[in-house]
Parts: C-alpha cells; sequence; structure tokens
C-alpha cells in the first residue's frame, strides 16, 4: 500500500511516521517552498505524546518542549482561581509538553526524513485536485508552474483549516466559521516565568484573557525562559478589516493589543512588558468550522485541522491530529483494502474529533469564569468569597471536565501500534 499525503504541518508529517512503522509506504507534498519553524507554542497533552513515544520521540520531545507540571487559573489581577496538576503530575504515564510549534514540526520532518529517505517530503509542491479510479488515486499538483501527477492507493488531505481537498470533497463549504475573539499571539525570552514548568490563564473572555506557559528546552538551559502568550479579547470588528480573516501568519501590532491589557498585573511578571517584549505579534481570529458528517469519500480521506479545524482551547488541535494519524495507520495496516481501511479509520475518529470540536465552542469552564469577572470585577482575596460552596465544587468539576481525559483509562488502554492484517 501506498499513501500520498498533502500537508506537512503536524497531521501530514506525524502521518508519514505512523504510516513508516506500521510498514506502509508514505509520501508527503507541501506547498511551502521550504519548512521553516514558524508560528509559536502549543501543547501536546498526554494521549498525543503517547502516540509521538510509541514512534521514537520521546528523547526529542523531552529535548526540545517543556514537560508542563501544572495550570493555575486567575483573574487578570492575578489573584489564584484554581491549580490543576498536568501531564504526569496528574497521575499520568506520559507528560503534557509546552512545545514551540515550528520546533516540533522540524522535529517531525527530521524523522520523515531519517526513516522514509531525504525525498518523502516533496515541498514546492502544490495540490490543484485528484482523479480517483478502481485502482488507485492520481494527485495533480503544481510544481514551479508545470502539473504534476503522483500516483497512489490512498490520498490523505492534511493541509490544514483552508484545505484543497476538503474544499474539493464538500464544496460550497465556505469560509472558517468566526466566533468573534480576536486573538494576538508572541513569544518572548524572559529570566524566568513563574516555576518554568507552569501554565498560567489569566481572566476570562468577558475581560478579555491571557493563556501563558513555557515552551523551550533549550532556553531553559541557558538559563532563560522562552514563554509562549496568547491574549484574546472578544471584538465587533468588520471582517472586512482582516480581522476575521483566518490567516494564521498575519502580522500583528503591539499599538492594537496592549490597551486591552495594559492595567493588568501578576506578582511573578509585568504583563505589559512581556507582551512589548515580543521580536513580533501574529494576529488570529477564533475560528472553526461546523462538523463534517464524513470525512472522505473512497480513496480520499483528511486528517488533523483539514477534517476538524476546532478552537485553539484546552490544548486539544495538534493533540487530535496525532491521534488521527495513529489510528488511520492502524486501520490501513489491519486491511488489504485501502478504503476499506480509510472507512473504519473514519469511523472511529470523526465522531470522536467532531465530539471535541462543539465541547471547545461549549466550554463551561468559560462561562464560570465569566462569572468570577462579574462578580469581581476589581479582584478578590480568596476565591471562596466569590463563589459559594456548591459553585466551588461546581467549578472543580468542570475544570476536571474541560482539561482531563482520563488518566487510568489511556495508562490501561492497549497500544495502538499496528499489527498488519
Amino acid at each position: 500500500m501506498d499513501v500520498l499525503i498533502v500537508g506537512a504541518g503536524i497531521a501530514g508529517l506525524t502521518t508519514a511516521l505512523a504510516l513508516e512503522k506500521a510498514g506502509i509506504g508514505a509520501r508527503v507534498v507541501e506547498a511551502a517552498p521550504v519548512l521553516r519553524p514558524l508560528g509559536v507554542g502549543i501543547n501536546l497533552q498526554p494521549h498525543a505524546v503517547r502516540e509521538l513515544t510509541e514512534l521514537g520521540l520521546a528523547d526529542a520531545l523531552e529535548a526540545t518542549g517543556i514537560e508542563t507540571r501544572e495550570m493555575i487559573t486567575t483573574d487578570r489581577f492575578g489573584n489564584r482561581i484554581a491549580v490543576h496538576p498536568r501531564g504526569r503530575y496528574a497521575g499520568y504515564d506520559w507528560p503534557q509538553y509546552s512545545i514551540h510549534r515550528g520546533d516540533l514540526q522540524m522535529l517531525l520532518a527530521d524523522a520523515v526524513r531519517e526513516r522514509l529517505g531525504d525525498d518523502a517530503v516533496r515541498t514546492g509542491a502544490s495540490f490543484e485536485d485528484f482523479e480517483a479510479d478502481a485502482d488507485g488515486v492520481t494527485a495533480r499538483l503544481r510544481v514551479r508552474g508545470e502539473v504534476v501527477t503522483q500516483r497512489a492507493d490512498l490520498l490523505v488531505g492534511a493541509d490544514g483549516i483552508h484545505s484543497a481537498v476538503r474544499r474539493l470533497l464538500h464544496p460550497g463549504e465556505g469560509a472558517p466559521l468566526w466566533n468573534g475573539v480576536r486573538m494576538w499571539r508572541g513569544v518572548t525570552e524572559v529570566d524566568e516565568f513563574l516555576t518554568g514548568d507552569t501554565m498560567l490563564v489569566m481572566g476570562s473572555h468577558s475581560v478579555g484573557r491571557m493563556v501563558l506557559y513555557p515552551i523551550s528546552q533549550r532556553a531553559a538551559e541557558r538559563g532563560r525562559c522562552l514563554v509562549n502568550w496568547v491574549a484574546e479579547v472578544r471584538v465587533s470588528a468588520d471582517p472586512r478589516d482582516g480581522a476575521a480573516t483566518a490567516n494564521w501568519t498575519r502580522e500583528g501590532r503591539l499599538e492594537d493589543v496592549l490597551p486591552h491589557f495594559a492595567d493588568w498585573r501578576h506578582d511573578g511578571f509585568d504583563v505589559p512588558k512581556l507582551l512589548a517584549g515580543a521580536e513580533w505579534i501574529l494576529d488570529y481570529p477564533m475560528v472553526d468550522r461546523d462538523p463534517l458528517p464524513s470525512w472522505g469519500r473512497g480513496r480520499v480521506t483528511l486528517a488533523g485541522d483539514a477534517a476538524h479545524p476546532m478552537y485553539p482551547v484546552g490544548s486539544n488541535g495538534g493533540s487530535q491530529a496525532i491521534l488521527d494519524a495513529r489510528v488511520l495507520a492502524r486501520e490501513l495496516a489491519s486491511s488489504a483494502d485501502p478504503i476499506a481501511g480509510s472507512r473504519s479509520y473514519e469511523e472511529i475518529r470523526l465522531p470522536e474529533a467532531n465530539a471535541v470540536v462543539m465541547a471547545c465552542r461549549n466550554m463551561p469552564l468559560d462561562k464560570m469564569l465569566d462569572l468570577i469577572a462579574e462578580r469581581a470585577p476589581e479582584g478578590f482575596a480568596r476565591i471562596e468569597d466569590i463563589l459559594d460552596a456548591d459553585e466551588v465544587a461546581s467549578m472543580r468539576g468542570i475544570w476536571k471536565q474541560t482539561t482531563d481525559l482520563d488518566a487510568e483509562a489511556l495508562n490501561k488502554r492497549e497500544s495502538w501500534d499496528p499489527v498488519a492484517g
């Protein structure tokens, strides 16, 4: 079996590695002329780290990212609401990692080239169309202005939220859906940030929210801390001004984001100074797409953001893409028929991923944080002074439901390493 993957992001590269381990041939084509370590920080949940560990990447992850110990939630003045352990500190057998997305992509790309060969990732090849028949699928690509074709048994669209493969499978879908939240993202190197392995969530969408966490082991080894920050504000901008255009490389401006957070404070760091210290800022709307009833058809399927783009809350996007890759490889390895294997993959992953998409749209924790901001607009000394005992208990339950899967279930689950049929 031979699989052609469109897109050399997290989903596409992990799919190539998972297929290689399953004994299935894989190639990746990417529109960008060169792969570069672009973007900002992401989090990998323990269920995704388990899959990358079983793909032989544990040492590389440990040497690159930061193992996250805890998540702390505060109001915009730094008053503590709750503390929640993460990864191995929450009982999982695998850590949670905070890592620079570009570093993760390069880590995956290096592994693909090492295991599948230098020509396994072809850059500068823009996907345009496909044609499937009884024996395979032919992808049409544009390379340096010329049309070339590649033949495979299965085509996987892992080309992100603006997926060209998805557009052919589901025409007329339109642009991604914006929820009115505008995000500015950046990375800032500082001397220290809290414990060095803490994720911090400040504020709420009603007053503005920030998510901050360190992402670089190399910076830590130099005695520094590279902090990823996300600043979120609910706005009512006209989409024609570009604020609601889902372009994750759109450059942002400090003068747009800083006024929303100029009076924020935290005992451990200077919030405005952290924002101002970023070399560059990205400006991106919080968008997703409505869940699909099916991802592909026949010899074509989708993975990652091409299949199930979701709001960047709960650290789910990259982790779900990694789960896609492993399940697809397992199901293809268990069947001699790529169409049957692809169908089985969708039957397993589609309902699970779609449920996450909908959960990200309706995070009960966000509503609780909004309630706290409404009751204590100038801050508080003790959360028990703002919430009664039942509300505190409810918040703790919501917190666990929002941020954790079942550690015991993941720890006991059998490996997804495929056994060829």
